[in-house]
């Protein structure tokens, strides 16, 4: 199955997110650690981290729904930081948990180039029919 996602002019673009992988069960998406993602201090910024993380729960429950019919939206997320960073890359890798009808839930690490975990992260995504 083709998908078509919107990345130009669009939160992905200006965090310089890249897809790496789309399949069903795994969601891989990697973004810099730069100027773009740095808090004042010059560390990642957590919600960098969040926005990365519910990026790729979201595109994974895009996966699993007919896009005809269904929008996702995230509708909660948590995010527990575990380790700074400075310089670099990090990837997230995003799973589900339950795949519903109405409802997903993804789990989603973030990890450095180490493979060294810097964010825990579980996204509840809501299935909304579309409009007519």
């Amino acid at each position: 199955m083709a998908i078509y996602l919107q990345i130009e002019n669009t939160l992905l673009q200006s965090l310089g997110i890249e897809i790496i992988s789309l399949e069903k069960h795994e969601v891989i998406m990697t973004m810099p650690v730069d100027e773009r993602t740095h808090q004042p201090a010059g560390f990642l910024h957590g919600g960098a981290s969040v926005a990365l993380a519910e990026t790729a729960a979201s595109v994974g429950a895009y996966l699993h729904v007919d896009p005809k019919a269904y929008n996702v939206f995230g509708i909660e997320i948590n995010a527990n930081h575990v380790k700074s960073k400075r310089e670099g890359t990090v990837t997230a890798i995003a799973k589900p948990f339950h795949i519903g009808r109405t409802t997903m839930v993804w789990e989603i690490k973030i990890v450095d180039e180490c493979d060294d975990l810097i964010c825990i992260s579980r996204c509840t995504i809501g299935v909304v029919p579309k409009r007519k």
